[in-house]
C-alpha cells in the first residue's frame, strides 16, 4: 500500500522559518511530481508548490515566490519544503500530494493520486 507521511509543522512566529519533510512508502517516490498544497480553515486546497520526477523542474504559487523552496532527496525518499519568512497568512494545514501532471497542471490538485494526512503549520503575528 502507499504511504505519505508530512512532519514538521508546528507554532512559529512571523518571519519564522520552518521545514517541512513528506516521506513515502509503498512506491517510487522519484517517479511521481510531487507537490505541496495547503488548506486553511474554510478555504479551498491552494497549490504552494511542485517538482518533477527528477527535481529538475520546480513551481511554485505566486504568493511564496521567494519565500519557499521545494526539494527531493532521492535517495532517502523525501520530499522537503522549506518556509522562510513565515507570514501569519501561511496558517494552514499543508500537504503532500504525488501524480503525474505536466508541468501546466502543477497547480491542480485532481492530478495527483496520493496524498498525505497533512501537518499543522501555525504562524502567530
Amino acid at each position: 500500500q502507499v504511504q505519505l507521511t508530512e512532519s514538521g509543522g508546528g507554532l512559529v512566529s512571523a518571519g519564522d522559518s520552518l521545514s517541512l519533510s513528506c516521506a513515502a512508502s509503498g512506491l517510487t517516490f522519484s517517479s511521481y511530481v510531487t507537490a505541496w498544497f495547503r488548506q486553511a480553515p474554510g478555504k479551498e486546497r491552494e497549490f504552494i508548490a511542485g517538482i518533477s520526477q527528477n527535481g529538475g523542474t520546480t513551481r511554485y504559487a505566486d504568493s511564496v515566490k521567494g519565500r519557499f523552496s521545494i526539494s527531493r532527496d532521492r535517495a532517502k525518499n523525501l520530499v522537503f519544503l522549506q518556509m522562510n519568512s513565515l507570514k501569519p497568512e501561511d496558517t494552514a494545514v499543508y500537504y503532500c500530494g504525488t501524480g503525474r501532471p505536466i508541468y501546466s497542471a502543477y497547480d491542480r490538485s485532481s492530478m495527483y493520486y496520493y496524498w498525505g494526512q497533512g501537518t499543522q503549520v501555525t504562524v502567530s503575528s
